[in-house]
């Protein structure tokens, strides 16, 4: 079923959207889920969750993609869930290591809370996601907004892993000079 029947039945409060959502994507954000939490139970609750939460928002709301609107969804969920289970933890595997990759390049912890506004930040990332080739974009995104290993990125393009890693070493120096002249502190 296409995206827009789906968005139909949601509209028309049919439970068998949620059906339908799970036959169509629930293995995408299943993926997505156990990417950050690496834990298959955690996962299929998160998309559980995932699917309560579309029910909730749809409608009023009508997304223009449906399958990024449940991946954002499913994504900070995810996050949620992480953030919960290694509170006052170290480590924490790959999600902590994405975090600490970007942590040089992105505000300074309290910066935005102190009166940088954290929808303009995620405007600016996004324009400057914009302005990268095409390969350099996704390989970025797929490391940290859907926190795949550098390995897998290296096989998804045909590189080493070495080559990946690079790249991102370099795309997040252009970020947080593109942020330090956007005004953001970093």
């Amino acid at each position: 079923m296409d995206d827009e029947k789906i968005l139909d039945l949601y509209f028309a409060r049919d439970e068998r959207a949620v059906a339908e959502t799970d036959r169509k994507y629930g293995c995408y954000c299943f993926t997505l889920a156990n990417s950050i939490l690496h834990n298959d139970q955690d996962a299929e609750e998160t998309v559980s969750d995932t699917y309560l939460k579309a029910w909730n928002a749809i409608p009023p709301k009508r997304p223009g993609i449906f399958r990024l609107f449940l991946a954002k969804i499913t994504r900070n969920l995810a996050f949620s869930r992480w953030r919960q289970y290694s509170a006052g933890k170290r480590g924490g595997g790959e999600m902590a290591l994405v975090l600490e990759e970007l942590g040089d390049c992105v505000a300074a912890p309290g910066c935005v809370e102190e009166g940088l506004d954290a929808k303009e930040l995620a405007r600016a990332i996004r324009a400057f996601l914009n302005t990268l080739p095409e390969r350099e974009h996704d390989i970025f995104l797929r490391r940290y907004f859907f926190v795949e290993e550098s390995g897998e990125i290296a096989k998804r393009y045909g590189m080493k892993p070495a080559t990946v890693l690079r790249t991102l070493s370099r795309t997040r120096e252009k970020l947080k000079k593109y942020l330090t002249q956007e005004g953001y502190a970093v």
